[in-house]
């Protein structure tokens, strides 16, 4: 993409209106724009790292073994009455009727849709198990929404649900995703710690919330420092197996790490005082597991092994995709602008022509720019005629991870200029090991899509 062609509306103030980090940065580099409060219109820049997180979190569903289906928006009120959630929901709900007066409501979330889907198609326990996710937009009529896309009325989430015969297998369900969800925060250059927290209108007993910690942090977290030092790598993983899941868990939960809903303060005593830590975090993920609230008020059972029905169990899964925008900005920033993390930066890396209109300039970047596009990565070219000062700016506030500069000066020693955003370390190196080094450091982080 050239710069001169694209939708970039960068803003040099900083609205007066933005209150964190990641709000004013998203509104200053052109990402988002309001509609009305906790609303967003994305732009082309924000819509572009929306869809690289959406593709993330659909392979690591893939992985998991998880089927992606789509459910509507809009859902009739009787399913909400069916299971008893209607009226307990809260003024969160937006309810509204349709021309016959029906009543409907914007959802807030899927538990009944997905289970009236399942009991109208899945009669036998031979059929299980099955997990079912989308990625659908939501609604929840906050009552101060603020922070931009961190707590705004309509957001982008994932949610998946989970139909098992029995607990045991309805708990590897859990366990399964808590690690499909550990692997699909590192792609995104993130460390979102699960802890122990507190279910909500969802219900169930078994519950953790995957946290950022940031200053920002709408939870107060305590925690053993211990768990900051854990990481899933590159490890693989057999979904299949029990053990090998259950394990994990056990790796990642073992150590106290709780939000305030759950704090008990007997058990973080009991944590070594130099390892005790109080801080803030970003929610970013929950999951839960609720046996048979659902399945049995809805009628949600199949034909057991001994012929006999029997109500299934179920859990339910959340990632906050565009959430996650904002967290990935509050983590990875500083007071330029953005650091996106490779795993869902954008574009792969900046090209600025430092003499827009020189002849040997405008082609070294056009060669740039093509071989960069042949290895399957997209680069974004400055070709403005702006001057430099204002190309670097506009490159630090996006926050691309990588810049290639090129200029006349470097051309005749046959060199262009290789800058990391994230440490400012530049480095002179021709042309085509400009490229090579690029296309080395994406070599793991490409996003294949569905």
């Amino acid at each position: 993409m050239r710069l001169s062609r694209y939708f970039l509306p960068v803003l040099k103030e900083t609205p007066a209106e933005a209150q964190i980090v990641s709000h004013r940065y998203m509104l200053r580099a052109g990402m988002i724009k309001q509609q009305s409060a906790g609303i967003y219109s994305w732009l082309p820049l924000g819509f572009k790292v929306l869809r690289k997180i959406e593709n993330i979190v659909h392979e690591e569903q893939a992985r998991a073994g998880h089927v992606p289906i789509q459910m509507p928006i809009m859902q009739g009120a009787d399913l909400w009455r069916e299971s008893g959630r209607y009226d307990d929901y809260g003024a969160e709900m937006l309810r509204m009727q349709d021309r016959h007066g029906r009543d409907l409501l914007f959802t807030p979330t899927a538990e009944e849709m997905v289970t009236d889907i399942f009991r109208s198609h899945v009669s036998s326990y031979k059929d299980l198990p099955l997990t079912l996710y989308q990625i659908q937009w939501k609604f929840r009529d906050e009552i101060r929404p603020r922070f931009g896309v961190m707590r705004g009325r309509e957001f982008y989430m994932k949610d998946g649900y989970n139909f098992d015969l029995t607990k045991e297998d309805a708990l590897h369900a859990y366990n399964r995703h808590l690690v499909s969800y550990l692997r699909t925060y590192e792609r995104m250059g993130l460390q979102a710690i699960p802890m122990r927290a507190d279910s909500g209108p969802i219900g169930g007993d078994d519950t953790h919330e995957f946290l950022v910690l940031a200053d920002t942090g709408e939870s107060e977290v305590f925690y053993d420092s211990a768990v900051t030092d854990l990481t899933f790598g590159d490890r693989e993983i057999d979904y299949d197996s029990h053990d090998q899941c259950k394990a994990i868990l056990e790796e990642f939960t073992s150590k106290y790490a709780r939000t305030d809903e759950t704090h008990d303060e007997a058990l973080f005593n009991d944590v070594p005082e130099e390892r005790r830590r109080t801080a803030r975090g970003i929610e970013v993920g929950q999951i839960f597991y609720f046996g048979t609230k659902y399945s049995e008020p809805l009628g949600a059972t199949v034909q057991g092994p001994d012929g006999k029905p029997v109500p299934v169990h179920m859990g339910s899964h959340g990632i906050g995709v565009s959430r996650l925008l904002g967290a990935i900005i509050e983590a990875s920033h500083d007071d330029k602008g953005i650091i996106w993390p490779e795993g869902v930066t954008p574009f792969h890396c900046g090209i600025v022509n430092l003499k827009q209109g020189d002849e040997e300039a405008d082609a070294a970047c056009e060669a740039l720019y093509k071989s960069l596009s042949a290895l399957g990565l997209e680069p974004l070219y400055d070709d403005r005629k702006e001057r430099a000062g204002g190309k670097f700016a506009t490159m630090d506030l996006i926050g691309l991870p990588w810049r290639i500069t090129v200029g006349p000066r470097g051309l005749k020693n046959g060199v262009v200029e290789v800058t990391s955003r994230r440490t400012g370390e530049s480095e002179e190196m021709t042309p085509d090991l400009a490229v090579a080094k690029i296309a080395g450091i994406y070599e793991g982080h490409m996003v294949r899509g569905l």
